[in-house]
């Protein structure tokens, strides 16, 4: 019997309509409205949707509000709370001012709530100004204390950076202390983890706990000829959904053309901060 589904959505990258940057002209918010359609429409019925950061690219306040507008009518669209967490092309002050309507501050973006008797915990492995991530002595010390009371159903914990090597990825793409994390997880009521960043599909298991880093709704990485690592144009999702037995992973894939935007050699993904 299904205890709970929900809808996971990573790396949007969206900035409002005329954002000076190179991400803009694709309209990536489009894609996200699509998403959000397609959910509704296909009648999956999620508990809640989770974003796992990177839901702009470089964004600045007026970025966050325009988002802010797009996850409400997807909320608002499929009936469900829509919970988000930063990524590394996020940026602190900006998100707690524009999308947050606080004043703004670099204080990590942390929290956790209840739905339906499951917990979410979302957690902020962004490490302002670098391409990697970890999670700050601050959180951890949060998480043990939060855990050490277990939710009625059990806990999803969602970040931005994986836990999960991903064949061809550098290694600076998996949380940096991923084993101290994994640490806090290991014996918990956790029965999952979501998170982005990599713009690939890779479910699997770390200390036992089902670890899920989804596609974006952007665009999908993939590995390319001599070395390089292109983008192309992809969008998905996953449903996730909780039995008794255990997690399922169901990947959704949207419609496209799947062009190649561009490309760059994977030394460069080493050495990008």
């Amino acid at each position: 019997m299904e205890k709970l589904k929900f809808v996971h959505l990573t790396d949007t990258h969206m900035n409002a309509p005329g954002a000076d940057n190179p991400f803009a002209k694709l309209n990536l918010a489009d894609k996200v409205k699509r998403v959000f359609e397609h959910v509704n429409a296909a009648s999956v019925k999620p508990a809640f949707v989770v974003i796992t950061g990177d839901l702009t690219h470089e964004g600045n306040v007026q970025d966050y509000e325009y988002i802010r507008a797009i996850v409400d009518e997807g909320s608002a669209l499929l009936g469900v709370p829509v919970h988000v967490v930063l990524g590394n092309h996020d940026h602190r002050a900006p998100f707690r001012e524009g999308f947050l309507k606080e004043a703004p501050s670099e204080q990590a973006y942390y929290y956790s709530h209840t739905i339906q008797g499951f917990r979410l915990i979302g957690l902020n492995s962004q490490v302002k100004g670098q391409h990697h991530g970890e999670i700050d002595a601050e959180q951890l010390a949060w998480l043990e204390e939060t855990l050490s009371t277990p939710a009625e159903h059990g806990t999803i914990v969602a970040l931005h950076h994986p836990m999960l090597n991903i064949n061809g990825m550098p290694g600076d793409h998996v949380l940096a202390n991923r084993e101290q994390l994994g640490n806090v997880l290991e014996g918990t009521d956790v029965i999952g983890v979501v998170a982005g960043h990599v713009h690939t599909n890779n479910v699997g298991t770390y200390k036992g706990i089902c670890h899920v880093a989804a596609t974006g709704t952007a665009f999908g990485g993939e590995a390319a000829e001599d070395n390089h690592f292109k983008m192309v144009d992809f969008c998905g999702y996953n449903v996730v959904s909780v039995y008794e037995e255990g997690v399922t992973v169901q990947t959704v894939v949207m419609p496209g053309m799947q062009d190649e935007f561009f490309r760059f050699p994977v030394e460069a993904l080493m050495a990008h901060n």
